[in-house]
């Protein structure tokens, strides 16, 4: 029986990609499984373009609702939920997807668990966008947050998980290395949760082709929804981008991780508390009373395990911060741990019940979730994306460097913008909402409310607008980078007052 190669130690950097084994005793070197990372990678780009041109044009209509040309399958009603599902699922799974099964190869040493399962799971996972893509704008829907789809697409995507899950975990059992690196911890974790939610909050009764009916109902539907919704939140969004930012922030940096002791603290905190803080969605509702103040108060606890993530990742660069002014791609992995680390501090604010009375149902919260998701999740996605793609084709770095830094500006200004607006408008709204005359009257009309928030609406489709366009730029950086080398040297040299 051939020894494990040998394992990094507890403080190390993630095993690099030029990893050989020359010892006789040892395998030599792995070929890994790309194929489907490439394509999990390239369909990222892709349907993040989808779903944030999806979230420009629903944020257009909130300026000039004639914008839906008075097709229904163009409202907003029908456009929301698929703006939101293309991000979340499309883009981040995607990019989660890829992600995953490149760290867990490369951490392992091993080529992945039964390749042909992972190629169905990319299939499977595009199948399962292009079914919401068709029937969301159709009104077919739930009307679950994030659980819209209905119960045939729901089957799907429970097999195409186990899959994954399958291949995921099958992989670290067959690793070289005895050490599991952290990374593939809060993967592993975000895929166990993720099954765990969607199977339990989407057990329905169908009765047609396209309607279902919910097995809980009234207050107890309510909760499991957002036991769902918050911790899809918490695992989908965080714990598995947390994988991605234990991986890529210490292999761009050069350096070992801050704290290995530090993530171990991180990961085993935040996974204890994140399934206890659902119910601070619903607060001031039909919900009993305790388990509001149960979600408020476990809400308050997850800022520690978050800042110490935050924390960790963010001194990984402690004695090489002059790498910011030269490496953009570390200002995407480091700025996007800014905002992770000012939305897990907003949340949990928002979570108290007296801040809460000013804060829900206005704009403050879709502030809070887009700083979040642009911020955090957008920001980390793309700047492992764009250490990832050169080492999958083979290529010293992306086709152009001043690219990058121009989509980390265009997304920066486009976040700020757009979160910043929706701070004013929020709280503003907040305010008018609950204001009152001597007399006990309402000072302001919801009307007076909308038209005070419309300006703020036009400096987030500006700040949505500029994120957007530095995606296109991305896609237009990620196909010259991918293109062979003998194209791009025959396109080269076919340019005018070029030396051949």
């Amino acid at each position: 029986m051939s020894a494990r190669r040998p394992e990094p130690t507890l403080n190390a950097e993630p095993v690099p990609e030029s990893f050989f084994v020359s010892h006789p005793t040892t395998a030599s070197v792995v070929h890994y499984d790309d194929e489907v990372v490439r394509r999990f990678a390239l369909t990222t780009v892709l349907w993040g373009i989808v779903g944030m041109s999806v979230g420009v044009l629903i944020a257009a209509q909130l300026l000039w609702p004639a914008l839906n040309f008075d097709v229904p399958y163009l409202t907003y009603s029908r456009l929301r939920p698929l703006h939101t599902n293309a991000v979340i699922f499309a883009f981040g799974g995607s990019a989660l997807f890829a992600t995953s099964y490149y760290v867990v190869q490369r951490t392992c040493q091993t080529r992945l668990f039964l390749p042909r399962l992972a190629m169905f799971t990319f299939w499977g996972w595009q199948l399962v966008i292009v079914a919401a893509a068709i029937t969301l704008p159709m009104g077919i829907t739930q009307s679950r947050e994030y659980a819209e789809l209905e119960w045939p697409i729901d089957l799907l995507i429970a097999v195409v998980w186990v899959s994954y899950a399958v291949v995921f975990f099958g992989t670290i059992v067959k690793r070289e290395v005895d050490h599991i690196y952290v990374a593939n911890w809060f993967f592993g974790a975000f895929i166990l949760a993720v099954a765990i939610l969607h199977i339990v909050n989407n057990i329905v009764i169908p009765f047609s082709a396209t309607q279902s009916y919910p097995v809980y109902g009234g207050t107890v539907d309510a909760m499991v929804q957002w036991w769902y919704g918050h911790n899809a939140v918490g695992f989908f969004l965080t714990a598995g981008f947390l994988g991605m930012m234990y991986y890529f922030v210490p292999k761009q940096v050069g350096k070992p991780i801050y704290s290995y002791r530090l993530s171990i603290v991180h990961f085993w905190a935040l996974i204890s508390t994140y399934m206890w803080a659902g119910p601070h969605h619903l607060l001031y509702t039909s919900l009993p009373d305790w388990v509001q103040s149960v979600g408020m108060v476990f809400s308050l606890i997850l800022l520690a395990p978050s800042w110490g993530g935050m924390i960790n990742g963010v001194m990984t660069l402690s004695g090489a911060w002059h790498k910011l002014r030269t490496d953009p791609i570390i200002k995407f992995l480091i700025v996007s741990l800014s905002f992770y680390g000012m939305s897990t501090f907003e949340g949990p604010m928002m979570a108290i019940k007296t801040v809460n009375a000013l804060s829900h149902y206005t704009d403050w919260t879709i502030g809070h979730v887009h700083s979040g998701a642009l911020g955090w999740v957008g920001l980390i996605s793309i700047g492992s994306l764009y250490a990832l793609i050169p080492r999958l084709y083979g290529k010293p770095a992306m086709h152009s460097v001043p690219a990058i830094n121009l989509h980390f500006w265009l997304a920066t200004i486009g976040i700020v913008l757009y979160i910043v607006a929706m701070w004013i408008a929020g709280v503003m709204q907040g305010l008018m909402w609950r204001a009152m005359d001597a007399d006990g009257t309402l000072s302001y009309s919801f009307v007076e409310s909308l038209r005070a928030t419309y300006p703020y609406y036009a400096v987030r489709l500006l700040g949505g607008a500029l994120y957007l366009s530095g995606m296109f730029i991305m896609a237009w950086n990620v196909w010259r980078t991918v293109q062979p080398e003998q194209v791009m040297t025959a396109r080269e040299d076919a340019l005018p007052g070029v030396a051949k």
